[in-house]
């Protein structure tokens, strides 16, 4: 991704942007994609139905890695209270959706690929955690 080559662009960053929030804005825009194909291909399995909480937390996880993702890219201005506030809860529901997915690893490759990048995300989130000041 160009996370690193963009926000150095901004006129008020310069090199001032810390490595493991940039990860996690990476990290954010990856599993947002991977949690909405899960979902997606969850709902053309035969047994949709069993895999209706899987979907519920995919759509869920989803929505708020790319919130938080567009959140952690603004470089303008600061709402630090509300960001480390939107990054604990992307961690959390990273947590939450990759146990779901994992449920169902074993039978359905797109939840092992997606418990897998939930995991990834949910750790590129806590190491940011301490950069948002």
């Amino acid at each position: 991704m160009h996370v690193k080559e963009m926000i150095s662009t901004h006129p008020q960053v310069q090199d001032d942007a810390s490595d493991s929030l940039l990860h996690c804005v990476e990290e954010c825009y990856a599993c947002a994609q991977t949690c909405t194909s899960c979902a997606d291909a969850c709902l053309a399995e035969d047994n949709v139905k069993d895999l209706m909480q899987c979907i519920r937390r995919n759509l869920d996880c989803a929505d708020i890695c790319a919130a938080t993702g567009s959140m952690a890219s603004r470089r303008t201005g600061s709402n630090i209270d509300v960001l480390r506030a939107a990054v604990h809860a992307c961690a959390e529901a990273c947590r939450v959706c990759a146990e779901e997915c994992r449920k169902h690893a074993s039978r359905h490759e797109h939840c092992r690929i997606c418990a897998d990048a939930c995991r990834s995300c949910e750790e590129a989130c806590r190491n940011a955690l301490p950069q948002i000041h």
